[in-house]
């Protein structure tokens, strides 16, 4: 059976210093798994600078591995297409050397901010209660926790998920789900834009409890409110623009294990390179959460969709570093 060696993601420390990056990607993104994905595809890595690597990856990724681009749908709705059984284990030893399988363990005792990345119902559900068992049984201490989220609407079949019944957007599935898992009841506090929902409202709920860390729970207005609502990064620094982040400060971020490398790599352009803190980013174990992972969501097509995520992510990761290192 194929496998091998683990890659390393892009290490980030407080005082956040950008020079060793360039490498850090090219160590992942020309590694041994990655150039036997592309030979399984019928091409070859070619030789090339970091800028040049990423675009040809970029190109090559979205003629292969990008099933989302037809009717621009959610990572749920894509058809998934017919893998034989050497091309479905090729992907799975790719992905997990990749980082996209496993999950694993912070890597600290301690941390100053905990964040919980929103996405589809299932997943607010499952990050949100792992993030408080971290919490709630000491593998973690925390100075506060803050559940990422957005305006964007359920779908029918996301509300018929445990307690979303009701719920409209992905901050009310955010908010179910830290409500149960940290025992929360009503927010202390509530802010918000004014007038309809929009991609360009916004709202802070905030909790406090006895025993429990601050909660924060937050939906982020779109960066590019006339096009899109808003996206990982967007909540990143919505988040980080309220929290008088320091350089010293580690921060741990709690996502799906088949998301770790873009929203690492997206969690370091937009937090460690702007506000120079360390980032830890790890994915949940669904053998800890009640809410089981949704059919389909270990398909060999999901990995490479995310493999495609994690390259494009770095490619900003990049192109950001590159211009503060040039200015």
């Amino acid at each position: 059976m194929v496998s091998f060696a683990a890659v390393a993601l892009p290490t980030c420390e407080p005082k956040f210093r950008p020079e060793a990056a360039a490498e850090e990607i090219l160590g992942w993104i020309s590694s041994p798994p990655m150039r036997a994905l592309v030979e399984e595809y019928g091409d070859t890595l070619p030789s090339a600078d970091v800028s040049e690597l990423l675009a040809w990856l970029d190109a090559f990724s979205d003629r292969h591995w990008n099933f989302r681009k037809q009717g621009n749908v959610e990572r749920d709705q894509v058809a998934a297409p017919t893998f034989d059984p050497a091309r479905t284990a090729l992907v799975l030893a790719v992905a997990t050397a990749l980082r996209l399988v496993e999950p694993t363990d912070p890597p600290r005792a301690t941390y100053d901010h905990l964040l919980v990345l929103g996405g589809l119902g299932r997943a607010c559900l499952q990050r949100t209660e792992y993030a408080a068992r971290l919490v709630r049984e000491g593998v973690v201490g925390v100075g506060d926790v803050a559940a990422l989220g957005s305006f964007r609407p359920l779908t029918e079949a996301e509300t018929t998920l445990p307690g979303l019944a009701g719920s409209r957007f992905e901050m009310d599935a955010m908010d179910v789900g830290v409500r149960s898992a940290f025992g929360l009841t009503e927010p202390v506090r509530c802010e918000s834009s004014d007038g309809h929902v929009t991609h360009r409202s916004w709202q802070v709920r905030t909790y406090r409890a006895v025993g429990c860390p601050p909660v924060h729970v937050l939906a982020a207005p779109s960066s590019d409110p006339e096009q899109r609502r808003a996206n990982t990064p967007d909540t990143y620094e919505f988040w980080a623009q309220r929290s008088s982040l320091q350089p010293t400060d580690r921060i741990l971020v709690v996502t799906s294990p088949i998301y770790v490398p873009f929203q690492h790599s997206d969690a370091i352009r937009m937090l460690a390179a702007r506000y120079g803190c360390g980032i830890d980013t790890i994915g949940f174990d669904p053998a800890r959460t009640t809410v089981p992972l949704a059919p389909g969501a270990t398909n060999p097509d999901r990995y490479l969709q995310e493999i495609r995520s994690g390259i494009l992510s770095m490619q900003r990761l990049h192109q950001a570093l590159a211009g503060s290192l040039a200015a």
